[in-house]
Parts: C-alpha cells; sequence; structure tokens
C-alpha cells in the first residue's frame, strides 16, 4: 500500500518547486491552487519521504560486516523494520482517508447502449434519475451537450453537477446500466434487455490540465439541428481532438461556435484528468487482491428490472424493490451501501 504513496511524494515536490517559481507567485489563484493540494496530501508525502529514509537505512545496516557488533546491529535492524510495519499501517489508514477527487464538481457523459430505441430511452430515464438524485441534495445541474433521438431518448448526453459533494455522491455510477422491461413499442409485451454507459469524470479546472494549443486540432462544421426556422445555417458545432491521447470531443449544442468550444475545451480536461487518474489507479491495481470501487465502465454493474420492481447493484449484491423511487432519483440506499462495501473491502485488503 505504501508504494501507492509514491505518486504523492513526487507531486509534493513538484508542486513545492512550482511554489517558488515567480510566475506562479505574482499569481494568487494559482498560489491559493498549489497550497490547497499540498496540504491535501503532505501526510502522505512524509509517509512516503520517512519509508525511503528507513529502508535506506536498513540496507545501510546491513552492508556492515562486522561480527562484533552483529547482535547490535540484528537488534537495530529489527526496530526499523517494525517502523516500516507502522508506516504501512500508516500508510493504510490514510489511504482511506484521502479521495484527491472529493472536493470536484463532476462531469456525467450517458451514451446509448445495445438495445436500440429503447437504450436511446434508457438514457433519458438515466439522466431524469441523476437530475432528480442532484437536486435532492442541493447540487445544480447543467446540460452541456445532447444529441437527442426523434423518440425523445438520447443516442448521448453530458451533463455537469456542481456543488458539495458531487463527486461523492455520483462516483460510483461509472459502468453499464442495464434495463429488462417492455418497450412501449412492444405489442406482444415481450421484455426486452437494454443498456447505457455512464461516465463519471472529476471535473478539471485549467491549472489542473494544461493543454497547449499545438496539442489539439479543432474541426468547425454545420451543426445538425431540428430544421424548419431553426436550422443552424453557420458552422458553430466544434470538433476538438487531442492529439496527444487521441480524445475527441465534439460539441454542437449551442448556436455559438465560442460556446461550443468553451464547453468542448471543460468535457476534453475532464477526460483527459479521468485518463490519468485511471491510468494510475491501473499501476497500483497489480498491489492490490482486488480493485476497490473502480467502476470500471465494461463492467455491467447495476439492472433495473422493471417487472419485478428490482434494482440489483452486482458489485456488492445490493438489491431494492423500489424501482420508482430510485428512478425518481432517490439512490441514497444504494450508494450508501456501496459506500459501506467499499470500506469494508479495503478494510479487508488492509489486513492481508
Amino acid at each position: 500500500m505504501i508504494e501507492a504513496f509514491k505518486e504523492f511524494y513526487e507531486k509534493y515536490k513538484k508542486i513545492s518547486s512550482l511554489l517558488l517559481e515567480p510566475e506562479v507567485l505574482s499569481n494568487p489563484k494559482l498560489v491559493m491552487k498549489y497550497s490547497k493540494e499540498l496540504a491535501s496530501i503532505k501526510e502522505a508525502a512524509r509517509i512516503y519521504e520517512e519509508y525511503l529514509k528507513v529502508n535506506d537505512e536498513i540496507e545501510e545496516l546491513k552492508s556492515i560486516a562486522s561480527s562484533d557488533i552483529e547482535d547490535e546491529l540484528k537488534d537495530e535492524i529489527t526496530q526499523k523494520e517494525k517502523r516500516i510495519v507502522d508506516l504501512e499501517n500508516e500508510a493504510s489508514r490514510l489511504a482511506e482517508q484521502m479521495d484527491p477527487n472529493a472536493d470536484r464538481n463532476v462531469i456525467v457523459e450517458i451514451r446509448a447502449g445495445v438495445g436500440g430505441q429503447e437504450s436511446a430511452i434508457f438514457a433519458g430515464d438515466l439522466l431524469r434519475m441523476y437530475v432528480r438524485y442532484a437536486e435532492r441534495h442541493g447540487l445544480k445541474t447543467e446540460i452541456l451537450y445532447s444529441h437527442e433521438t426523434e423518440i425523445g431518448g438520447f443516442k448521448e448526453v453530458t451533463f455537469s453537477v456542481s456543488g458539495k459533494g458531487a463527486y461523492s455522491l455520483f462516483k460510483y455510477e461509472s459502468g453499464v446500466h442495464r434495463v429488462q422491461r417492455v418497450p412501449a413499442t412492444e405489442a406482444s409485451g415481450r421484455i426486452h434487455t437494454s443498456t447505457a454507459t455512464v461516465a463519471v469524470l472529476p471535473e478539471a479546472s485549467e491549472v489542473d490540465v494544461q493543454i497547449k494549443s499545438e496539442e489539439i486540432k479543432i474541426d468547425t462544421f454545420r451543426s445538425s439541428g431540428a430544421g424548419g426556422q431553426h436550422v443552424n445555417r453557420t458552422e458553430s458545432a466544434v470538433r476538438v481532438t487531442h492529439i496527444p491521447t487521441g480524445i475527441v470531443v465534439v460539441c454542437e449544442s449551442e448556436r455559438s461556435q465560442i460556446q461550443n468550444r468553451a464547453i468542448a475545451m471543460k468535457i476534453l480536461r475532464s477526460r483527459i484528468l479521468d485518463l490519468k487518474q485511471r491510468q494510475e489507479s491501473e499501476k497500483l491495481a497489480s498491489m492490490r487482491k482486488n480493485q476497490i470501487g473502480t467502476a470500471e465502465r465494461s463492467e455491467k454493474i447495476r439492472t433495473y428490472n422493471f417487472p419485478q420492481n428490482r434494482v440489483s447493484d452486482h458489485r456488492n449484491s445490493f438489491t431494492t424493490y423500489r424501482i420508482g423511487d430510485v428512478m425518481n432519483g432517490d439512490l441514497d440506499e444504494i450508494v450508501e451501501s456501496l459506500r459501506k462495501w467499499e470500506t469494508e473491502s479495503k478494510s479487508e485488503f488492509s489486513r492481508s
């Protein structure tokens, strides 16, 4: 577990250096941002720094070849090895408390999956569920981009959630959501199974992710509108490609090219931050027996079975028979069960 703190140690050194640079010191917003980051990782950096120091001391003691003081060396090495164990325990306890995204707003992307029109309708149902869930907790939502279908669903919709605790409330929603029900268009009454994917991205600022102009390619094109008097006759739609990662963001929801570009860049920064954090998590995965709360997007995480009035989360085997309440935004019972499961799983890993 303690090896996972290496990134905090390196980040602490990097930010400490940045805070000494004149261009940073002259920018109060950057000073506040970096100072806050330092405070949040200071303890993790301290633990890792001491871990390195004690390890070096152990290696040095082991390199001393002298039979005259062999017993004394053994005692000292034993004491230092005990300190390593203590540091490992400190790291485990601290890891449970630390979440680099805890104070962030989020960007949620919902895409229709398998199931044709029914999957698009289900994507719209998930959007309404999340908007009502956010409202229950006093959070603000804003649609950033949407691609509606003729029957009222969504092929894709992206929205932001802002306010205290946004990430902690939505972080468990990333993954494949499955619905089992009889579609309104199904004359025979046969139950269909459809899916939609959800991605929850921690919102990134320009300070979090700095994108150089030469790293992006921007294309403009005519937005596909509703037609008639509302048809967009100018090239206001924007496609932004981030060359280093290959991430592509398209935005055509606004009538202004400037607005669409701003929204696209906002989404792009969050996707890049999410990619970096997932890559870091993958590096740590080999050190853990199971992934806790990562909600891999390729995994089916939850099933909404309407005929049985049932919602089942497949990560912790939680089931509730209040599907109507859930679809109206009452996710608290599900989220609380996932928090408890995450804590218990981390504790089991720490003891193993």
